[in-house]
Formats: structure tokens, C-alpha cells, sequence
């Protein structure tokens, strides 16, 4: 198992992976990043500032991905945990820890204060790995990050 950065050739891979999950577990797809037209292009969202994507691979397959992002309308120093999806081969085994470990300590060299995250209730194994980092729940969301069906907001101070 490999974890690094995002690369321009992972793409097609990770929008692929990121539709089936929504698929798998029937969650919705409008006002969510299955709508969001910047899921066919993560390279060129993740090239912004104080921003990362990292991705998981296995035997050159590309198996998930999360990352943080300095999502609109959050305080300066806080950031959104974004794209954090795991194909089914690479659930269960401590990846999803190790990629939170990855990013909690980015959004830490990045200067970051605070890490918010955004939910949908069909999600709840990756809801149990938020509460085990010490993500705790708001009552609304922060920032805009435009997907309106997620009706989950978790926050946690760095």
C-alpha cells in the first residue's frame, strides 16, 4: 500500500471510484460531489493553494483518496476534509486511518487551526473514523461548499 500525492494520471480513476461508492450505497447525487463538475478534474482543484489530495495506491491501482481544501466561506484557518472515499477492496484495513493521519497533519503544516467536514447519513462507517479522530457534530454547516444534500457538519480543532 501506497499513499501520495495526486497525479494528473489519477483522474478518470477517482471519479470512477468516488460514483460507484455513491452508487454502492445509494446515496443521493444531486447537491453532492457526484454532481459537482469538478470531480472529472481533481488535479486542477487540487493545484489551489494550501490544498492536497492523497490518494492510495495498491499494485498501481488507484484504490481512494481524501484531502483537505480551503473551501469558500470557511474561516481563514480552517479547512474543508474533502473526497475521502475508499473502494471496497481497501476498506477495513487501516487505510482510512492512515489517510486521516496524512491529512490532519497537512492542514496542520499548512497552518491550519481547524478541520471541518461535510457528511450524508448513508456514509456511517466514515462517520465512526470522524467521531474516533474527534471530529464533533455542528448543528449547521460552515462555509459553501454548494452540496446541499449533505446534512452532516463535523468539525475539529487541530
Amino acid at each position: 500500500m501506497l499513499i501520495r500525492k495526486l497525479l494528473k494520471s489519477d483522474n478518470e480513476a477517482l471519479s470512477q471510484i468516488i460514483k460507484s461508492i455513491f452508487t454502492e450505497f445509494e446515496a443521493p447525487k444531486v447537491g453532492t460531489v457526484y454532481a459537482d463538475p469538478t470531480l472529472y478534474d481533481l488535479y486542477k482543484l487540487f493545484e489551489h493553494k494550501k490544498s492536497i489530495l492523497w490518494v492510495i495506491e495498491e499494485n498501481d491501482e488507484v484504490l481512494g483518496c481524501c484531502g483537505i481544501y480551503p473551501t469558500h466561506g470557511l474561516p481563514k484557518d480552517c479547512a474543508e476534509l474533502v473526497k475521502f472515499y475508499l473502494s471496497p477492496k481497501s476498506r477495513g484495513n487501516g487505510w482510512g486511518n492512515e489517510l486521516m493521519n496524512y491529512n490532519i497533519k497537512s492542514a496542520i503544516d499548512f497552518g491550519y487551526k481547524q478541520l471541518y467536514l461535510e457528511c450524508l447519513p448513508h456514509f456511517s462507517s466514515a462517520l465512526k473514523i470522524y467521531e474516533h479522530f474527534g471530529f464533533k457534530y455542528l448543528n449547521k454547516p460552515m462555509g459553501a461548499s454548494e452540496h446541499t444534500s449533505c446534512d452532516i457538519w463535523m468539525v475539529k480543532n487541530l
